[in-house]
């Protein structure tokens, strides 16, 4: 099998690109500086990895990387929380996810043998956000567009691609939540827990809907394998916790007090709008089609996904 991965050197591209190998997948990265890729891919493997050029938004110089490709997985778009959300910063977190797409379905008419999958990556942000979710209160696949600037990107990007839908190829649209790893959200947890002053975020009580980064891979190559799998598929595990729960969990496993919270408006003054959408409002997001596909959950509860990434 040989995939191509558009995007590949962040930090979910560097984990699949990892375990496609373990697969014993030929696995092709684009990169617009394939050198300097090839040092972000984990030691011991980047040497099996083939590098190519791809400025994110020129579909000749894609089509040829393409050709030959049985499965094509788009992880482009830059980091929705590498800083506070100018209009500038909007725009460019919004352009770099709908520009690719929109390359990648021009390639893909320049290609003659069309891959037979092609994963395009979201966000759970489709489903909007809210302050605080009941109990009973959930999403599924199911369930409608929300509103805000994530559900508006969400609603675009998953858009971006969808010419695929009527070329045979096998078109799965991932929403992922927040995954946790070593380079993921979770770093900007552990300083404050690691010095006594961690705490929650906000009122504690918004949702956090998250998957174990070898969840978050292995649950792609499960989709890739898995004929049945089409339309969309939300990537969390099927156990959210809210803002408190997470606190307390992680400071039960670094063995650290979870005490200092911090004030929805200092959060609000120091991010804007981004405290807003990504911090202070959650949702209850159930992977309700995953789980009807038979894919088993490595960590789904998140004191062993914890301990698994922070304990020795």
């Amino acid at each position: 099998m040989r995939a191509v991965l558009l995007g590949g050197s962040g930090f979910i591209g560097r984990a699949l690109t990892s375990r496609l190998l373990e697969n014993d997948v030929h696995v092709v990265v684009t990169s617009r500086n394939p050198e300097h890729g090839r040092f972000l891919i984990p030691e011991g493997h980047s040497f099996h990895v083939d590098f190519a050029l791809w400025d994110g938004k020129n579909p000749e110089q894609l089509a040829t990387h393409l050709k030959g490709a049985d499965v094509v997985i788009n992880l482009v778009g830059s980091n929705i929380a590498a800083g506070r959300w100018t209009d500038e910063r909007k725009a460019d977190i919004r352009d770099s996810r709908i520009v690719a797409g929109t390359a990648m379905c021009k390639a893909m008419d320049m290609v003659e043998e069309k891959p037979r999958v092609v994963i395009q990556s979201s966000a759970i942000g489709f489903y909007g956000s809210h302050p605080t979710s009941p109990e009973e209160s959930h999403v599924t696949e199911d369930s409608p567009a929300g509103q805000g600037f994530l559900a508006s990107v969400c609603r675009e990007w998953e858009a971006s691609t969808s010419c695929m839908d009527v070329t045979g190829t096998r078109r799965v649209i991932i929403r992922t939540g927040m995954v946790l790893g070593h380079g993921g959200a979770l770093d900007k947890f552990l300083t404050p827990f690691r010095m006594g002053v961690g705490g929650p975020l906000g009122s504690g009580k918004q949702v956090m809907s998250w998957i174990h980064i070898q969840d978050q891979v292995d649950a792609i190559i499960h989709i890739i394998n898995t004929p049945t799998c089409t339309g969309e598929f939300n990537l969390t595990s099927p156990y959210p916790e809210t803002m408190d729960a997470f606190c307390n969990t992680l400071g039960k496993v670094l063995n650290k007090p979870s005490w200092l919270r911090v004030p929805a408006p200092v959060l609000r003054m120091a991010l804007g709008e981004m405290a807003e959408e990504l911090i202070l409002q959650g949702q209850r997001v159930l992977p309700e089609k995953l789980l009807e596909s038979g894919y088993c959950f490595s960590y789904p509860s998140l004191e062993d996904a914890l301990n698994n990434l922070l304990r020795p």
